[in-house]
């Protein structure tokens, strides 16, 4: 639908946004943004980064942003910007419906002239699923594609980098699979110079240690610089609910509940 409803848009943006390669800023360290919002991603242009991710819901990890979002960022950035394809929270072992959305959701951003996709996916075992993978890897072409944190599941990460590279993973964004990437240093320094592949640190970076990386030869880092604002008084009934945080679990409504309800309203037992 999106394809045939904005085709001019779409080859446009694309010819534009992929000839925006490089920022001549850092040129020892690029600065990538995790921006979740639109004016995440404005602000991050008018600080000087690099290039953004653009994402949805920090708190569970990151999802795909919505369309809307996506195509408001396209049209008003200048510096290139990598979308997140993940349709859900979560593991990141997909359903053959949700490997569909997410090839869809590519397809889109490839109209839109998004720059680079990150995405990928895993087995139940958390080792890498390199047929699916490399099925995104080749849908998404000639994007830049970057591994995301799901790599911080895998079991041998080094086998892991080895096996995205061969299928033209450009990038893999990594904490060195540690809580923070400033505690995962040592595993990002022995995967950067052992690999071919860009090594992305990622997850806690911020002021007081971003010169760790840049002084350790990484090329680029990611990290989303964000400030808590209090936009409204504690509101007396929250909206959010801490049982769907646990990445152990995914919701899904139930047909059984669902035909109980229904079964209750029709006077049938």
């Amino acid at each position: 639908m999106y394809r045939e409803q904005y085709p001019k848009i779409a080859r446009y943006n694309f010819e534009k946004k992929l000839k925006i390669t490089r920022c001549d800023k850092y040129e020892t360290m690029y600065i990538e943004i995790c921006a979740n919002s639109y004016q995440s991603a404005i602000n991050a242009e008018k600080a000087g980064a690099n290039r953004i991710e653009l994402c949805s819901e920090l708190a569970i990890g990151g999802i795909t942003p919505s369309y809307g979002l996506l195509k408001k960022v396209m049209n008003e950035l200048t510096i290139p910007v990598h979308v997140l394809i993940r349709p859900r929270s979560g593991d990141f072992t997909f359903s053959e419906a949700e490997f569909e959305i997410m090839k869809e959701n590519i397809l889109l951003c490839k109209e839109l002239g998004v720059a680079g996709i990150v995405s990928g996916v895993l087995f139940k075992d958390n080792t890498i699923d390199i047929e699916r993978t490399q099925e995104l890897v080749a849908l998404a072409s000639p994007m830049n594609f970057t591994f995301h944190r799901a790599f911080d599941w895998v079991l041998n990460p080094s086998t892991a980098i080895k096996k995205l590279a061969n299928i033209g993973v450009q990038r893999i964004l990594t904490s060195g699979q540690e809580t923070a990437a400033e505690k995962g240093i040592n595993h990002l320094i022995q995967w950067n110079n052992a690999s071919n592949i860009e090594i992305m640190p990622g997850g806690g970076i911020n002021v007081s240690n971003i010169k760790l990386f840049q002084e350790n030869g990484f090329k680029e880092v990611h990290l989303s610089a964000s400030t808590q604002i209090n936009t409204i008084n504690t509101p007396r009934i929250s909206m959010n609910s801490h049982k769907h945080f646990d990445e152990t679990q995914l919701a899904t409504s139930d047909i059984q509940k669902i035909k109980d309800c229904i079964a209750i309203l029709s006077n049938e037992n």
